[in-house]
């Protein structure tokens, strides 16, 4: 029998972030969405309070959270602010290829350090000149003596420049492609590792984004993780383990969004009715709720594919689509039941319509989703 129902603890997760959501985050929110300041209280906040580093397992120090326990989580700090909620799920996005690939010896030095003070982490496979088509990077690393040579850029780099450790992925030869690539662990501080533009986005302010240069890096044989080659398969079941995160922060934004929506158009009153008396408004707000359940469902589902251990690459990709979309119509239409009033900085939802339209670009856009699906789909038949 299928039961939707939440165990007890994880209804104690939900409801402990939901209050720091409430708590810590939403008051915070609207100035580091106005300055783009990095949150360092909140998380250091978050990191005591067990909400950072989801993915870690038990034997490293973390929780080990199964990906569904993570999803629960994450709504509510999406919920709270998807920027800040972006900056801490970075440290799992990073660590999450060397929990796949990396030696026993490999996680113990890379992952254990982060279960035990806050520290961060980045994710580096977007370049420059390669987004979409990651498979066709240029950042390169050489053999040269006891050691290889790491060369090139990354761009969009979540926390990049308060990380301490990167995950980047480059080729050791691009006439080889996906097969070249290679996954390595670099320190920040290392010689030759430098961060370049700070970028100032729409949305999402509350998250650092910048670029990485490499130049002439040395890195030891022993910070590969797998086997030269193998870098693009690890990235591949990366993303595949944290698309539903992206999908279920997509649920989070959305339900906030409508939220405001109802409780505005209880409140706003014209020709002599609160609007929510008015059949116009009562048809969004149904739509916009049926569209944020239908997300979560879709979402709970491909986590628990990916918990059970089964393939669940479409699955990912149908989460990541529908909620990200979701999240990109819930809150433009909530922007419409807040009127003019919706379109200015007092009042919260024109932070959530700008802050929603990134989740439909990074971790791949919605589009190489759709690549995903019809790939997988067409192998059915």
């Amino acid at each position: 029998m299928i039961g939707f129902e939440l165990s007890d603890d994880q209804k104690a997760l939900q409801e402990t972030a939901r209050k720091f959501a409430r708590n810590e985050m939403w008051p915070k929110a609207p100035h580091h969405d106005k300055t783009s300041e990095f949150p360092h209280e909140i998380m250091k906040k978050a990191f005591e309070a067990g909400l950072m580093n989801l993915s870690i397992p038990q034997d490293l120090g973390g929780p080990g959270f199964a990906i569904l326990d993570q999803c629960i989580i994450t709504e509510e700090i999406a919920y709270g602010c998807v920027g800040m909620g972006t900056s801490m799920m970075a440290n799992d996005l990073a660590l999450t290829p060397i929990i796949l690939a990396g030696t026993p010896e490999q996680k113990q030095r890379f992952v254990k350090p982060f279960a035990e003070k806050l520290k961060y982490a980045s994710f580096g496979l977007t370049e420059p000149g390669h987004g979409s088509d990651a498979a066709g990077m240029e950042t390169r690393i050489e053999k040269k003596g006891d050691h290889y040579l790491l060369n090139g850029s990354k761009c969009w780099i979540t926390n990049g420049g308060v990380a301490d450790q990167l995950t980047v992925f480059c080729t050791i030869d691009r006439k080889l492609g996906p097969k070249g690539i290679c996954a390595i662990v670099v320190d920040k501080n290392m010689p030759g590792v430098s961060v370049g533009k700070h970028e100032d986005k729409m949305g999402q302010r509350a998250s650092e984004t910048v670029v990485l240069n490499f130049e002439d890096v040395k890195i030891p044989f022993d910070r590969l993780l797998g086997k030269e080659g193998e870098g693009f398969k690890i990235a591949m079941q990366t993303l595949d383990r944290t698309r539903p995160l992206v999908a279920i922060s997509g649920v989070g934004v959305a339900r906030a969004a409508l939220e405001h929506a109802v409780k505005y158009s209880k409140e706003r009153k014209q020709f002599g009715q609160p609007i929510s008396g008015f059949q116009g408004i009562q048809f969004m707000l149904a739509d916009m709720a049926a569209d944020v359940e239908a997300s979560r469902l879709l979402t709970w589902e491909s986590a628990w594919m990916i918990d059970a251990g089964k393939p669940a690459s479409m699955y990912s990709s149908f989460a990541k689509r529908v909620s990200t979309d979701t999240a990109m119509k819930v809150t433009t239409d909530a922007v419409q039941v807040f009127g003019g009033y919706g379109y200015v900085k007092e009042y919260p939802v024109e932070k959530l319509m700008r802050d929603a339209k990134l989740l439909q670009i990074y971790e791949g856009t919605n589009q190489i989703q759709r690549v995903v699906i019809a790939r997988e789909l067409l192998k059915q038949f």
